[in-house]
């Protein structure tokens, strides 16, 4: 163990990996052979009275072994062998609780990292467990005495530090299960498909006995007394896919409750980027919230609820200091804006005819969207505010959609002055060939966007004709 440390801190990771497994090979090899304790190196420095218990040597031996496994965790994860990194890391928590040998803080973080791999998986049970088992041990913690002492000031700090983080694990874990649900749930065009929810939820009822026992057995953490508390703490929120609103929110409110929890130590004073990741993980679950709700106008006031959140730190925010978290609000902002300018359509659909407040309303979200969009693309300008000829990789995407957005947003608005239409076609063309030129002088760029390109090049070819009968309506007055 100690050569694997010691080629660990000078980088050495492969050679680590060779004393490590070695030693993992030795005490299997020892079980299996001998399986007795062994002398603990210290006794032969000993006086023969003062020799140690059988018991006692057990557990200095076991817990050396723990440590060829933790230790062997972070060299998988070094060497990006995540999977083994994972059940190394698994099998020593496992092993810390048995033995009684951890610290409740550092044990509970760990549990509620190894849970974000677990969501990577999309093994929502293996994820709740290790979330659950983490708040109980991290309970044993307990609250550290208030004192005038600065030492203790900082410790009470740490541990509200430690608490946040775990909530923001638990934020994650039910965003990525709305989420995943949303991916099974939607049909082609991003909304509720209730013959799958059908399907779904006949299939569910089907699998979930056996799997729940199949599965459980793999990853219990703890003694018996610790397994009630984790099996409570479990029981507050699902690990399967919701399949209707009601399930929806339940799994919702869970990860409001710890975005609550989260921002109270995470405070825009300090914790900028903190804190706006998690107002954008609160937006994530409005969002996809919205997603499960049939009532067009809920849909909507959940929206508002996200453009709320999101502007009003938005507008605190220095772009010079925090371009990308800038870029990011503007781009949700815009979409957000979109998505409810879609939802009044709808809305106004529904009537016999469109009433002058409705119209007011599709064109305000409509503008709000074009200007967000258009800040985005305007982050994009150099120093001397002219348009990169280029894209970057990373922005070429979240570039062209904008483009090609915005482009839809002028054709949406609603206006009865047919100037003012074809003003707004003209300007949706430019945006549509923008697309379509950029893609034919940079072929590489055409990956990113197929389905927007195809759509822009059909507007190309149809939006010059629709401008041609509108002039010809227009000539007599002209």
């Amino acid at each position: 163990n100690n050569l694997g440390i010691l080629w660990s801190l000078r980088d050495e990771i492969k050679t680590a990996q060779t004393y490590l497994e070695s030693a993992e090979a030795l005490y299997n090899q020892y079980m299996k052979e001998d399986g007795n304790p062994p002398l603990d190196p210290s006794e032969h420095f000993m006086a023969e009275e003062e020799k140690i218990t059988d018991q006692e040597r057990s557990k200095r031996f076991e817990k050396a072994y723990t440590h060829t496994l933790y230790y062997l965790a972070q060299v998988y994860q070094h060497l990006d062998m995540i999977e083994k990194a994972a059940q190394y890391c698994h099998t020593t928590l496992k092993r810390q609780l048995e033995y009684c040998g951890y610290h409740p803080v550092e044990w509970a973080l760990n549990a509620a990292t190894l849970s974000q791999y677990y969501l990577s998986k999309q093994c929502f049970m293996e994820a709740r467990h290790c979330l659950a088992a983490a708040s109980v041990i991290f309970s044993q913690a307990g609250q550290v005495p208030s004192a005038e002492d600065n030492e203790m000031e900082q410790d009470q700090q740490d541990l509200r530090q430690r608490k946040a983080e775990v909530a923001r694990c638990w934020i994650k874990y039910c965003l990525n299960l709305l989420q995943s649900a949303r991916k099974l749930l939607e049909d082609n065009i991003g909304e509720l498909d209730p013959d799958r929810q059908l399907e779904l939820k006949a299939q569910r009822k089907k699998e979930e006995d056996e799997k729940e026992k199949g599965r459980k057995k793999a990853v219990l953490f703890g003694t018996s007394d610790i397994c009630d508390s984790v099996l409570a703490m479990e029981e507050k929120v699902s690990s399967v896919y919701p399949l209707d609103f009601q399930e929806a929110r339940e799994i919702f409110l869970v990860g409001q409750n710890y975005v609550l929890e989260a921002k109270e130590f995470f405070q825009v004073d300090g914790y900028v980027t903190d804190h706006i990741e998690i107002v954008q993980d609160h937006s994530a679950l409005f969002k996809v919230l919205a997603f499960f709700e049939e009532d067009y106008e809920r849909r909507c006031k959940m929206h508002k609820r996200r453009l709320d959140m999101l502007e009003s730190i938005y507008v605190d925010l220095n772009p010079q200091y925090y371009l990308l978290i800038s870029r990011q609000l503007q781009f949700e902002l815009a979409d957000t804006y979109y998505e409810m300018m879609d939802l009044k359509i709808a809305i106004g659909n529904r009537l016999e005819e469109l009433d002058s407040h409705t119209i007011k309303k599709i064109n305000s979200l409509a503008q709000l969207a074009i200007k967000y969009y258009e800040l985005f693309l305007d982050s994009l300008r150099n120093p001397d505010r002219v348009f990169p000829e280029q894209l970057e990789e990373d922005v070429l995407r979240p570039a062209m959609v904008a483009k090609f957005h915005i482009a839809r947003l002028y054709g949406k608005l609603i206006t009865s002055d047919s100037k003012k239409q074809l003003e707004n076609m003209q300007t949706s063309l430019e945006y549509y060939k923008f697309l379509v030129d950029y893609c034919e002088k940079y072929p590489d760029a055409v990956r990113a966007v197929e389905t927007e390109l195809e759509l822009s090049k059909e507007m190309v070819g149809l939006l010059p004709t629709r401008m041609e009968r509108l002039r010809a309506k227009l000539c007599p007055f002209i």
